[in-house]
């Protein structure tokens, strides 16, 4: 398989694993899209680790698969592609993407799918479509373009350069430069925090974001009410309040 979802402790890492530079060819898409579903059915899978090994995060598409695709063919392919990494930005729980040497092109778009990303100092970034006489194809004008700025996101688009971690730590495309060493590690100790947390009010708390970022503020703050009064529904909320009263705050044990 070109993609794996390995679980353990709450938290599952969706393991890209395609050497040498795990180009996201149509069935490494399909399998990705197969494995994003699951993570968010299965009650065992807290949170989740995107993770393409030590060496490389993505490369981008695969090149050869797509200069054969005439229009006809891409028209069709194009909304499966979305598909497949909008189907990881809807994973209803933490995820973070672990960014180790490049993450371009499709690479670049999967990791904007993750709530955060920790990189590696060797990491690269990009989105170099334009060189190809293209644009990005998998999300990127729409999220990079939220989470980084529209010029921001432009200059990036429009050059198709590529961007070292710090650059893209300064740009807020990455949020954590790590050693590359510890890429995995402090991306799993992330998500295997969040992984105990409340379940239910980490779900309400990203759905709240995220769609309130696609909407005007009173709907989104319609959306924050009406998670917020729901909350007040489950047992994680009784756990939490009673334990931040009779112990103090920090302390409650969700299940």
């Amino acid at each position: 398989m070109t993609v794996n979802l390995e679980v353990a402790d709450g938290v599952g890492t969706i393991r890209l694993d395609r050497p040498p530079m795990n180009a996201l060819d149509i069935a490494t898409q399909d399998r990705l899209r197969e494995l994003a579903e699951e993570a968010t059915r299965r009650d065992d899978v807290r949170a989740v680790v995107i993770w393409g090994g030590e060496k490389v995060f993505a490369a981008g598409a695969d090149i050869k698969e797509m200069q054969v695709m005439d229009h006809a063919a891409m028209v069709v392919r194009s909304k499966a592609l979305q598909d497949s990494f909008t189907a990881v930005a809807r994973i209803p729980k933490p995820v973070v993407a672990a960014i180790t040497g490049y993450a371009l092109g499709g690479g670049c778009e999967l990791a904007l799918c993750a709530d955060i990303r920790i990189a590696a100092d060797n990491a690269k970034l990009g989105q170099p479509e334009i060189l190809l006489g293209l644009i990005p194809g998998a999300g990127g004008t729409q999220r990079l373009a939220r989470l980084v700025g529209p010029s921001k996101a432009k200059d990036l688009i429009f050059t198709g350069r590529q961007v070292k971690a710090d650059e893209a730590l300064t740009l807020g495309l990455v949020d954590r430069v790590v050693p590359a060493a510890e890429v995995y590690e402090q991306a799993h100790a992330w998500a295997a925090r969040l992984a105990a947390g409340p379940a239910l009010a980490l779900r309400a708390a990203k759905e709240s974001v995220d769609a309130g970022l696609e909407t005007d503020i009173d709907t989104g703050l319609t959306i924050e009410r009406n998670w917020f009064a729901g909350l007040f529904a489950t047992e994680d909320r009784e756990t939490g309040m009673r334990s931040f009263v009779e112990e103090g705050p920090g302390k409650a044990n969700f299940r």
